[in-house]
């Protein structure tokens, strides 16, 4: 029996690794895309282009924000549990803050 728990707490990590860095490189994809059809909106003088930009940059945070709070199936000590509540912290107010900003820009 402690053969096969190894083994499926081996195949846990590994799923919960690829997710993470899944989610990750999604979330990096869409702040960057939202980062260039911001750039392109601006330079056409375009009215929404802070509120298309924040709505993009927000639903990337959450996809990072979900990599953290995947990465925290993975942890073995107190520091990482710090770390990755820090970071969480963070990008849960970024998250907030930007949202707070489209909510304004909309009205």
């Amino acid at each position: 029996m402690l053969q096969a728990e190894k083994i499926l707490e081996s195949f846990l990590y590994s799923c919960v690794g690829l997710a993470i860095h899944g989610f990750e490189l999604v979330g990096v994809f869409i702040i960057i895309a939202a980062g260039v059809k911001g750039v392109i909106n601006f330079l056409k003088k375009e009215p929404d282009v802070r509120l298309h930009l924040a709505q993009g940059m927000a639903l990337g945070l959450e996809f990072k924000l979900g990599s953290e709070i995947l990465r925290t199936v993975v942890i073995r000590e107190f520091t990482e549990i710090a770390l990755v509540a820090a970071i969480i912290a963070v990008r849960a107010a970024l998250t907030f803050l930007i949202h707070w900003e489209i909510k304004n820009e909309e009205h």
